[in-house]
């Protein structure tokens, strides 16, 4: 698995450090950028595979970098921030952010999220024999890595696109919060569960726009299923 080209986003020089050569020691390769316009020119010039973004820089806030980013690229976005407030989480996460990471964090657990990433990232690459799942006006075209809503293409996040695909997979049956956390973020935690809760929500914004449609069905305090329409 090549791994994969990682721009981080960081203000404070020691903590750029310890995550940069933390990547150089596993292999990775990396850019970096202290500041938010430094880092929103150098995602759209270099083209990442992944986004460490910490919120609290010196000019942008994180969370307009993610909703600028979000304008024009799905690239994957893990927030790494010593915001550690629900409310705090829930707006990067709203803004469209794949991941979020308390710091202070572990080296251990940032490279295991950026594994489980960077697997995502290579299974929407991989073409599932240009298979098309259609229910009602919804559709995914897993060749191409798209979903569609009545013939429109959808703006998915990375994290929007698994979720919506491992529902489908398994549509009519009850997945539950961990066996989605697992499968998105390679863990079940707490603060993972609240980041699927995120996700959902917006997920749902995205397919669910005629109030008469329902796509997905929350089972509260289990888990969510896909409703198959007509």
């Amino acid at each position: 698995m090549n791994k994969p080209l990682i721009l981080v986003v960081e203000d404070d020089t020691s903590v750029r450090n310890l995550i940069t050569t933390t990547l150089k020691s596993n292999d990775y390769r990396f850019l970096s950028a202290p500041n938010g316009e430094s880092a929103i020119a150098c995602a759209s010039s270099q083209q990442p595979d992944i986004v460490l973004l910490d919120l609290g820089l010196p000019d942008l806030d994180g969370v307009e970098i993610i909703r600028r980013i979000r304008s024009w690229s799905q690239m994957p976005i893990i927030v790494i921030s010593a915001r550690s407030e629900d409310s705090d989480k829930i707006a990067a996460l709203d803004a469209g952010a794949d991941d979020y990471l308390t710091k202070p964090f572990s080296v251990a657990e940032l490279l295991a999220r950026l594994r489980v990433t960077q697997r995502r990232l290579a299974a929407m690459n991989v073409s599932q024999g240009g298979s098309t799942f259609r229910n009602g006006q919804l559709s995914i075209d897993y060749g191409a890595g798209c979903a569609y809503l009545s013939g429109s293409v959808l703006k998915l996040t990375p994290t929007e696109y698994k979720l919506l695909c491992l529902l489908a997979k398994d549509v009519g049956k009850v997945l539950t919060h961990t066996y989605l956390t697992d499968k998105i973020w390679g863990s079940s935690w707490e603060s993972d569960i609240a980041s699927l809760r995120v996700h959902m929500a917006t997920l749902r914004k995205k397919i669910e726009k005629d109030p008469d449609t329902q796509y997905i069905q929350t089972h509260i305090g289990i888990g969510y299923r896909m409703l198959k329409t007509e």
